[in-house]
């Protein structure tokens, strides 16, 4: 049993990660569990990368991961999205990739704790609505029987939802929520990365106390302005005309 600090969605933002990793060393946060996509839109992968493994983190891979390292391809990426990593492919450095492909596509924790990036089975879903919780949530329960909280990203947004039998609501998720466990849940720490969010500007976590069985989520601040320049500069930002020509490329495939 033990205190774990949950994140994802870093996307190669080392000045959110680090506001992060900082507010966890001030709660006593030790142990450290990443639902993927340490790399992607920003332009620090491989800082990330080196910050995660120096503490030692138990991380799985997301779709960012996979695409950056080549496993998967640019299909379904939007278009600031391919752009950002075609540019990470070329900047990770050989060790980097080594430890981003090893990764794997889920883990078990204290045989009830499970991590994913989108679904229990695809890397690239959703969960946005109860009836994705109630599909993933019987996938939970032929994949990894003993889980009872499922921790996931990919969504970018702070969601803690309740699943019983065959049904699943969305619970608030404001202050230290007591979880039950003889019921499902499915938890989205956030979005350490916030550079695509239009008003807050703030790097998403959680803590979870598999002892007491209870999860709260948190936001703090972080040097957005120095993040989205060194994007910029390192080409990390598609242009008005590219964006266009992606766009029209991805048309003219369908004719």
């Amino acid at each position: 049993m033990a205190v774990y600090g949950v994140l994802g969605d870093i996307h190669g933002n080392v000045e959110a990660l680090e506001a992060v990793l900082a507010a966890l060393d001030d709660r006593g946060v030790r142990r450290l569990l990443c639902v993927g996509d340490v790399v992607g839109y920003n332009a620090d992968p491989d800082a990330c990368v080196a910050l995660l493994r120096a503490r030692g983190t138990q991380v799985i891979a997301g779709n960012h991961d996979l695409i950056g390292t080549g496993r998967l391809g640019f299909e379904r990426c939007s278009n600031k999205a391919r752009y950002s990593l075609q540019r990470t492919r070329r900047r990770l450095a050989p060790e980097r990739v080594a430890w981003l492909t090893a990764l794997p596509a889920n883990r078990l924790i204290e045989d009830s704790i499970a991590l994913v990036h989108g679904g229990v089975r695809d890397v690239q879903l959703y969960m946005t609505t109860p009836q994705h919780i109630r599909r993933n949530a019987a996938l939970l329960r032929e994949d990894f029987p003993t889980a009872r909280v499922c921790f996931f990203g990919h969504s970018h947004e702070q969601r803690l939802y309740e699943a019983v039998g065959d049904e699943a609501r969305q619970l608030p998720n404001d202050g230290l929520y007591h979880l039950s466990r003889d019921r499902i849940y499915f938890i989205n720490a956030g979005s350490v990365d916030a550079q695509r969010k239009r008003e807050r500007k703030l790097a998403e976590f959680s803590v979870f106390d598999s002892d007491a069985w209870t999860v709260q989520f948190f936001s703090v601040r972080y040097d957005a302005a120095s993040t989205e320049a060194k994007a910029t500069v390192a080409g990390y930002r598609i242009g008005p005309l590219t964006d266009w020509i992606y766009t029209l490329r991805r048309r003219l495939q369908f004719i």
